[in-house]
């Protein structure tokens, strides 16, 4: 992350570990530590986003991946116009869940030899923040991402990871209370759901507006009981 300029790092539910340990392997990241945050859960650590990349090696015919990185790198720096984008990566041994999964608006897979395609967490978190360094250009990547940015609306604000699973929440309680789901089809028919959501991704006041009609839903027809 400092080789490259980026400064914010979050962790969820790591294992134990002392900051004097890190820095005699990780010189001189004293200023990444200070400023280290330690989430319970994964939608804690993602509830401000507004964009989240799910970085994967393993093929998910649930989760289609992109693996054009350059041009990724570059929506991604004028994704953060708009809020927090967040890169998101597994543990080393076994990578991200289908569940983490799908809190991700896209899945990357970097374009390796697919005769050998394994590479280790540092090495795949690097070469995608390279990337984001290439982007940015001659600035650097942390100019790009602080310099102040245009004032957006309050209605024209792109929806966070909060909101969005305030709105799952309530879409499948809405969908529950209709009988809408058949035998084994909940999952499927709610990953389909956000897979939907994040590719037309609404803009706060219009994940407000679907989260006040599912809520509409909920009581409709809990006063037919």
């Amino acid at each position: 992350m400092k080789n490259m300029g980026l400064r914010r790092l979050r962790l969820v539910e790591p294992v134990p570990f002392a900051s004097e340990d890190i820095l005699r392997i990780a010189r001189r990241s004293d200023d990444l530590l200070a400023t280290l945050q330690i989430y319970p859960d994964l939608d804690a650590a993602l509830a401000d986003t507004t964009y989240v990349v799910g970085a994967s090696e393993h093929h998910h015919a649930e989760h289609p991946a992109r693996s054009d990185i350059r041009a990724l790198a570059l929506a991604l720096l004028q994704r953060s116009a708009g809020g927090p984008v967040a890169l998101l990566f597994g543990p080393e041994d076994n990578g991200l869940s289908k569940r983490e999964l799908d809190r991700c608006y896209t899945i990357v897979r970097l374009p390796t030899d697919p005769d050998y395609p394994s590479l280790n967490l540092a090495q795949a978190a690097l070469l995608l923040m390279y990337e984001l360094r290439m982007a940015a250009g001659a600035g650097g990547l942390v100019h790009a991402l602080e310099t102040p940015k245009p004032h957006v609306p309050p209605h024209d604000q792109a929806a966070c990871v909060a909101d969005l699973e305030t709105f799952f929440t309530t879409a499948e309680q809405a969908l529950q209370v209709i009988g809408f789901f058949k035998t084994g089809s909940a999952t499927k028919t709610l990953r389909a759901l956000r897979q939907l959501i994040h590719r037309a991704e609404p803009s706060q006041r219009e994940v407000a507006l679907l989260t006040a009609m599912a809520r509409e839903i909920i009581k409709f027809f809990q006063r037919q009981r």
